[in-house]
C-alpha cells in the first residue's frame, strides 16, 4: 500500500485497540504518518465514554494514524474536523456515486444523510504526538438494534445491488491517506481555505439544533442555528433571536 507520508502501514487481524497499538509504535520511534489497521478491535471506543465502536470483522475500516509535531503550536488547527473533511473526500473518491453526499458533523463524525453516521474520529495527544483513530462502516449492512436507526455504511448508501469486496476497504485507506497528506502536508490555496470547504459540507449548517456544552451531564442546553466553524474549529451557534453567534469548543450536538 502506498502511504504518501513515507511511513509504514501495519496490519493486524485482531487487536484490542489500534489507538493503543499506535501508542506502542510511537514509543518504538515509528515515524510521522505511521498507520496501524485491524480487521477487529475488541476494545474500540469513541469520543464519549460507554459508546464503543461496534463493527463486524473484516467489513469495515478500523485504523489509527500517528502524527508527530515539534510542539503544540505546530499542530494544525481544527485537526479532527480537517481529518473529517479529508475522510469525506476520500469516501467520495472511493465511491464516486456518493459525490457531494458526505457531510461532516461537528466535532468528529462523518455522515451520509439521511441514512446516518458512517464514520467516527477520535483524536488524542501525547506530548508532541497526535493519534487519530478512525472507524468507517464500509461493507456492513446490519447493525445492533441500539444504533440501527443511527448508523450507515458505504454499502447501504450505494444500494442493495452494490457489491464491495472486503479488501476494497484498503483502497479507501489509501485514498484517505492521500487526502489527509494533501490537507496537512502540502501547502496550497486549497489546504489554506479549509474552513470554507468544511462549511460547504458541514452537517446541519443553517438549521436549528440543540447543543449540550461541555460534559454531557452538564445540564445546560443551547438552542439555535448552526452557523459555522470558527478559525480554531469551534462550533458557532446563532440564537434564533438574531443575536451574534456564540462559540463552543466542547460539547455534544443534537438535532431536531
Amino acid at each position: 500500500m502506498d502511504n504518501p507520508f513515507s511511513a509504514p502501514v501495519f496490519y493486524l487481524e485482531t487487536t484490542a485497540s489500534t489507538m493503543l497499538d499506535a501508542r506502542t509504535l510511537a514509543s518504538q520511534n515509528e515515524p510521522h504518518g505511521t498507520v496501524v489497521v485491524a480487521d477487529v478491535q475488541e476494545a474500540g471506543r469513541g469520543r464519549i465514554a460507554n459508546r464503543p465502536w461496534k463493527a463486524e470483522k473484516g467489513q469495515n475500516l478500523l485504523f489509527t494514524i500517528l502524527l508527530r509535531y515539534s510542539g503544540i503550536a505546530s499542530i494544525p488547527p481544527a485537526l479532527t474536523l480537517r481529518t473529517g473533511l479529508a475522510l469525506s473526500l476520500a469516501i467520495e473518491d472511493f465511491a464516486p456515486a456518493l459525490k457531494d453526499r458526505l457531510r461532516v458533523k461537528w466535532p468528529n463524525d462523518v455522515m451520509i444523510p439521511p441514512l446516518g453516521k458512517t464514520a467516527g474520529i477520535l483524536t488524542e495527544g501525547d506530548g508532541k504526538t497526535v493519534y487519530i483513530g478512525i472507524g468507517v462502516n464500509v461493507g456492513q449492512r446490519e447493525f445492533p438494534e441500539d444504533i440501527r436507526n443511527k448508523a450507515a455504511s458505504i454499502a447501504l448508501a450505494l444500494g442493495r445491488t452494490a457489491s464491495l469486496e472486503p479488501d476494497s476497504r484498503f483502497r479507501l485507506l489509501e485514498a484517505f491517506l492521500n487526502r489527509l497528506h494533501a490537507e496537512l502536508e502540502e501547502p496550497s490555496q486549497q489546504s489554506g481555505n479549509w474552513r470554507e470547504r468544511l462549511g460547504e459540507r458541514l452537517y446541519m449548517k443553517g438549521q436549528p439544533v440543540r447543543f449540550i456544552p461541555g460534559a454531557a451531564e452538564s445540564g445546560r442546553v443551547v438552542e439555535g442555528l448552526l452557523w459555522g466553524i470558527g478559525p480554531g474549529g469551534e462550533l458557532l451557534l446563532k440564537g434564533q433571536d438574531g443575536t451574534e453567534p456564540e462559540s463552543f469548543i466542547t460539547g455534544e450536538l443534537e438535532v431536531y
